[in-house]
């Protein structure tokens, strides 16, 4: 159940459970024929839009047929970022989709809210289509969604009482942010738009709202947290804050600033209990540290204020650290745990003499070293008969396809190839993943 509503709602009071009215905006797309039309274009091919717009104007209302075509294509747009059961389901805009959170990473910041506040309203200022707002419903928070556009109000509480039909009452609140009354909020959420007219944003004053702004917001509420990108730099992270970075599947997706106010208390677990000794699953919020979060595993790893590491000789075995531990400049606390050093001291990747089991980087076993030329690397991968080759950079201006193409590679093995700096000096560093037998060769 839930609202849309022009006026400001008093943030300690819940909505009253009463069913939602009809959203104008999309009341053709709901309506039988629009979803009718929806389901049979759900696996259109984009390429015969056209001839198939053609005859569905033939027997639908051609503003319709072209406001269906247009959902079509943002649904399959959203698969990649909320999976089939739910994109198909959903309703999107074209910015809404592109700034919206992927579900597996609003799921998980949904479940730190809940160790944060459980059994509150979390207030979610720039709601876009409601990605976060569905998983706090789904993880039986109240919420509060506050948007300026009325059509993307619209969609963002469709989106919720489709995908989140048992969860605690939503509202949602056409509102300039800037001037919404918070006051009373248990929790604030604040996604800032970090998209203009000419692409990303990459200056944080120039968010809307600027993230000055949303970071005095955060404090005046208490508790609650900041969508930022991963890119920040760590200077502009406010000492009161932890700053979390979030991999899925191995792309860095965000960053997120957390904040509570000092002396409140915790439900580590996420199970609507607090635990008073900062010992569960979700770790309390600490100001000032800096954390690396891997999906879908929920690794978590913190830092320990650790000094860079040793620049030491190539080891046995090389370590690729996950994106988010490199974002989170938690190198160091990688290498400690794996006994390992720097290939360089301006690199990011982890050498050893040991394998050592670890989710926040990537082990590959080393058969070679050599300084970097093309001409010694297609001897040797000819010698081993490779044809499948995957090339990976850090400190390296070659481009891996040109290097593909101008190696022109045959055989039936595969290998790795590391184009690095060791000690300053270009290097290539050729071995396979760890867990697999090496292909050819010794």
């Amino acid at each position: 159940m839930g609202r849309v509503t022009d006026r400001a709602p008093s943030p300690a009071a819940s909505p009253p459970p009463v069913p939602a009215p009809a959203t104008p905006l999309l009341a053709p797309l709901l309506s039988a024929e629009g979803q009718a039309l929806l389901a049979e274009l759900r696996d259109h091919d984009p390429a015969q839009e056209l001839a198939l717009a053609t005859r569905l104007r033939r027997e639908h209302p051609a503003e319709l047929v072209s406001a269906a075509l247009a959902q079509a294509r943002l649904r399959q747009r959203g698969v990649a970022k909320f999976g089939a059961e739910d994109a198909y389901r959903m309703y999107f805009t074209p910015n809404g989709i592109e700034q919206a959170t992927r579900g597996s990473v609003a799921a998980h910041r949904a479940a730190r809210f809940r160790a944060l506040a459980p059994d509150s309203r979390v207030t979610d200022l720039c709601c876009g289509i409601g990605g976060d707002a569905i998983e706090l419903a789904r993880a039986g928070l109240a919420v509060t969604a506050v948007d300026l556009d009325p059509l993307t109000c619209e969609i963002a509480l469709t989106n919720v009482r489709t995908l989140a039909p048992e969860g605690p009452p939503v509202t949602v609140t056409r509102a300039d942010v800037l001037e919404y009354d918070a006051t009373g909020t248990d929790a604030l959420f604040i996604d800032p738009a970090r998209r203009g007219g000419r692409g990303r944003i990459f200056d944080p004053e120039a968010y809307s709202p600027p993230l000055s702004w949303a970071v005095d917001a955060v404090r005046r509420a208490g508790a609650g947290a900041v969508k930022i990108a991963p890119g920040i730099p760590h200077e502009l992270i406010p000492d009161d804050f932890e700053a979390e970075w979030i991999s899925d599947g191995g792309d860095v997706k965000e960053a997120v600033l957390w904040h509570r106010r000092e002396g409140g208390r915790v439900d580590e677990r996420g199970d609507g209990r607090v635990d008073e000794r900062g010992d569960g699953d979700l770790k309390a919020i600490v100001p000032g540290t800096r954390r690396a979060t891997l999906l879908p595993s929920g690794a978590t790893l913190t830092g320990r204020g650790l000094p860079d590491p040793p620049v030491r000789p190539v080891g046995r075995f090389l370590y690729e650290p996950d994106g988010a531990v490199i974002r989170a400049h938690l190198v160091a606390e990688v290498a400690a745990d794996l006994d390992g050093g720097l290939l360089d001291e301006t690199i990011a990747y982890i050498t050893a003499d040991e394998p050592r089991p670890t989710p926040f980087a990537t082990a590959y076993e080393i058969t070679d070293q050599l300084p970097f030329g093309l001409k010694k690397l297609k001897a040797l991968l000819r010698e081993r008969e490779v044809g499948v080759l995957t090339v990976k950079k850090r400190g390296s201006a070659v481009e891996p396809e040109e290097l593909r193409r101008r190696l022109k590679l045959k055989g039936p093995h595969a290998s790795t190839v590391f184009l690095t700096r060791v000690t300053g000096a270009p290097t290539m560093l050729i071995g396979h993943p760890a867990e697999q037998a090496p292909s050819g060769g010794s």
